[in-house]
């Protein structure tokens, strides 16, 4: 049985144990001009967005994009796990610019990144995919401690108890945050929709000037099927300590409206509770269907 670590509390905030031991450097992290930072509450496109912001950067040269494993490409700012480098260990040692992958809420943000001319980009997605694919990754990521039954991760879900906290917190206050500061407000769903739509959103935010041959070889690219079977994308090359893909591949279904397949009425009917009651306060909205 593998030992996982239980979750601790830093600034009012659940983090995986290994993180908390970081935790220091994180929020002494000196972000740099020029440093594009991608913001989710997990389980919301990281990795979609890390893979096509570094095509982007690069022009659309797929070739740069075999440089590296997408998590050494796109470090996440928070990781840190026993015997591999910290994400503040590999960031501080990388050349400008840099693409940048945190699950911060916005007020644990380190505060260079509103000192530096950063552009913040920021995509959420519906509570109810995310649960289940919170669920499938936490019983697949072994820094996690045991989700339990599904019924216990809903739980902790709705009570803000999983690693980062609440889920409507979370997307709210970055909502809140988008007019202030250069931040662009995404959505999963969305990009499912119409990606090539949301491609040159991205392109015009970051100010890059691509053809619509280059968007197409991103948008091919970056399709869940490629994405999916593409080393440097899909986390297969990580230590099976970190993740164990024999339990659940970290890249599972990539799609809006999964959670039909893996909630009873009752438990749908209980999200539903939790979204009216935690969206009652925003004029956020989120669409559970394609």
């Amino acid at each position: 049985m593998v030992d996982r670590p239980p979750i601790k509390v830093v600034s009012g905030m659940p983090i995986l144990g290994p993180f908390a031991e970081n935790w220091e450097n994180v929020q002494r992290f000196q972000a740099k001009d020029g440093d594009l930072l991608i913001v989710t509450f997990p389980k919301s496109g990281t990795t979609w967005m890390s893979e096509i912001l570094d095509l982007m950067i690069h022009n659309g040269d797929v070739t740069k994009t075999q440089r590296g494993a997408i998590f050494e490409r796109v470090p996440f700012l928070e990781y840190a796990a026993p015997d591999m480098p910290s994400g503040t260990e590999i960031l501080n040692a990388m050349e400008s610019p840099r693409v940048i992958k945190s699950h911060l809420p916005v007020h644990l943000l380190p505060s260079s990144f509103w000192e530096k001319k950063c552009k913040i980009l920021y995509m959420a997605r519906n509570p109810k995919d995310v649960l289940v694919s919170y669920y499938h990754f936490y019983r697949m990521a072994i820094l996690h401690p045991d989700p339990g039954t599904f019924e216990d991760f809903i739980q902790m879900f709705i009570e803000g108890e999983v690693a980062f906290g609440s889920w409507s917190d979370h997307v709210k206050d970055w909502w809140k945050s988008r007019r202030q500061k250069d931040i662009l407000y995404l959505f999963y769903e969305d990009m499912l929709e119409d990606p090539k739509c949301e491609l040159r959103k991205v392109t015009k935010f970051i100010g890059k000037d691509l053809s619509e041959d280059i968007l197409e070889t991103i948008h091919q690219r970056t399709t869940f099927k490629n994405m999916k079977e593409n080393q440097m994308a899909n986390y297969s090359t990580i230590p099976t300590s970190i993740m164990d893909h024999s339990i659940s591949p970290f890249m599972r279904k990539g799609i809006c409206g999964d959670w039909k397949n893996h909630l009873t009425v009752a438990q749908s009917e209980l999200l539903d509770e939790y979204y009216k009651m935690e969206m009652s306060d925003t004029d956020l909205t989120f669409r559970f269907d394609n």
